[in-house]
């Protein structure tokens, strides 16, 4: 992928006039390599999540340089986007569920074998969901977002999405994650595997996370990312503000806390059922 990425950079970083016709070369490649996983927006080294910001500076030439284009199916289905960005091939033989009732799947996104597709949904360039995991009705994978192994995203989920600048993290989820209703994940939050967000919990890069099991406060900090720790379950919650005027209106602004860690209670609840797959 050297050679792939050299040209990439290079693109990306000319002051020279960009056309369609330069970028034709890098579009077939970079796409259907995305589309099997041999290439990702963001990937694990000895345990520590990187960023490949030449995949997502080759994603934004494909939508900068690419030219708008009638897509549209002779069943009645109606599309428009980039010439660069054909419509994500699947087969029978990828084993991928995509049940019927408007549901999509956007090219340049990695969807692994077992993946369940719940409609409707929609999965973005750059995102990459790993086997046996649920995607379900009304959830949202945004762009390069990095989804692990029997994670399930439940109904009205939404995993953020970022493509600008490069360099930006996207939202990483670990293996078996439970991501619970109407839960919001954005900016760069990275979820380790195992735990379980309650229904509801909202979190971003500048939210505080309280560990009440630990006695301790989780934040981003000094550029690393906003992490819950593996096996911690979070459930929504408030924070009391302390100014005069919010103590005379007794307010409070919502905070996520983890109240306790994964046992066997919690692994009962949130057990994939074999028998959907």
């Amino acid at each position: 992928m050297t050679e792939l990425k050299n040209k990439i950079e290079q693109l990306y970083e000319s002051n020279a006039s960009i056309t369609e016709f330069d970028i034709e070369p890098i579009q077939h490649e970079l796409i259907s390599n995305l589309n099997i996983g041999k290439i990702r927006a963001a990937e694990k080294h000895n345990g520590i999540w990187k960023v490949n910001e030449w995949v997502k500076k080759g994603i934004l030439l494909m939508f900068k340089y690419g030219k708008l284009k009638d897509w549209s199916m002779e069943n009645g289905f109606t599309y428009f986007d980039k010439n660069t960005l054909p419509v994500h091939p699947f087969t029978l033989e990828d084993s991928v569920r995509i049940v019927p009732g408007g549901s999509s799947v956007r090219t340049g996104s990695f969807i692994a074998k077992g993946v369940i597709c719940m409609p409707p949904m929609y999965i973005n360039i750059g995102a990459y969901i790993d086997e046996n995991t649920m995607i379900d009705s009304h959830a949202l994978v945004g762009t390069c977002a990095q989804i692990g192994k029997g994670v399930h995203l439940s109904a009205a989920s939404q995993i953020g999405g970022v493509l600008e600048p490069p360099g930006a993290r996207p939202v990483i989820v670990e293996d078996d994650v439970m991501i619970g209703g109407n839960c919001g994940v954005y900016e760069g939050v990275l979820i380790r595997k195992r735990a379980v967000l309650g229904s509801g919990v909202i979190i971003n890069s500048s939210t505080r996370v309280y560990d009440i099991v630990n006695e301790k406060i989780l934040r981003a900090d000094n550029g690393l990312p906003l992490e819950i720790p593996e096996s911690a379950v979070v459930i929504p919650g408030a924070r009391s503000i302390h100014t005069e005027f919010a103590k005379e209106n007794g307010l409070s602004v919502s905070t996520a806390i983890i109240v306790k860690y994964r046992d066997e209670k919690t692994d009962a609840r949130t057990a994939i059922e074999q028998a959907l797959r």
